[in-house]
């Protein structure tokens, strides 16, 4: 499905609306930085980052290796965003206005007219499956299933819902802010369950949604 088509009068309602309400919440004493994501144009997360860069805005854009076959016949791995679409960054709300201004980023995502912050913990857990150097893929959006503690290997600590893929298993990890998951190969010898077992056969493929 194609992304939606912004009018620039609308989109500049849209950051009007947000930068309104951060000059609210600047009056308040203090400015602590949180994470916060990004919604971009659809393919400018590269060039996003690279605006924060340039800015000095801390940001974290998580990407995976997809075979991807060409008109000539070739399969080549390239690199992808794993939520296709959203930057992280890190910033304190004095910032946001800066952010806002950067071009290729339609808004932050918000909830209730204020920018929503996501939890480290979920931050911390992308961080360590990508630096894993298992197999990662973007997944279809889970909330229920059977949820499992990674006990040891690359990714100890973590918790997801496990699913099995033919004769594989997978870890399902989300931001639930965004409504977004990632699927990681797994050894179900690695894991404990923490609520009664059943797997998970998923029926469709591991695309992201469209």
């Amino acid at each position: 499905m194609a992304p939606p088509k912004w009018h620039w009068r609308s989109l500049h309602h849209v950051k009007h609306k947000f930068a309104d309400m951060i000059r609210s919440n600047l009056l308040s004493v203090g400015v602590p930085e949180h994470w916060y994501a990004a919604y971009t144009f659809s393919c400018q997360e590269k060039k996003v980052a690279q605006h924060l860069s340039t800015r000095g805005i801390e940001f974290f854009l998580p990407a995976h290796k997809k075979l991807s076959l060409w008109k000539n016949g070739l399969r080549m791995l390239i690199e992808r965003p794993l939520f296709p679409c959203y930057v992280f960054i890190r910033v304190g709300l004095d910032r946001q206005l800066q952010v806002l201004g950067t071009p290729g980023i339609i808004n932050i995502v918000g909830w209730a007219g204020h920018p929503a912050i996501i939890p480290q913990d979920e931050i911390d857990t992308v961080r360590q499956v990508l630096e894993s150097s298992l197999l990662v893929e973007s997944h279809p959006f889970l909330q229920c299933g059977d949820r499992v503690r990674v006990e040891t290997g690359p990714l100890q600590g973590i918790e997801g819902i496990l699913i099995r893929k033919k004769n594989t298993f997978r870890l399902v990890v989300s931001v639930e802010m965004l409504g977004r998951s990632a699927a990681v190969e797994i050894d179900i010898s690695r894991v404990r369950k923490i609520n009664p077992f059943h797997v998970i056969v998923p029926s469709s493929s591991f695309s992201a949604p469209a």
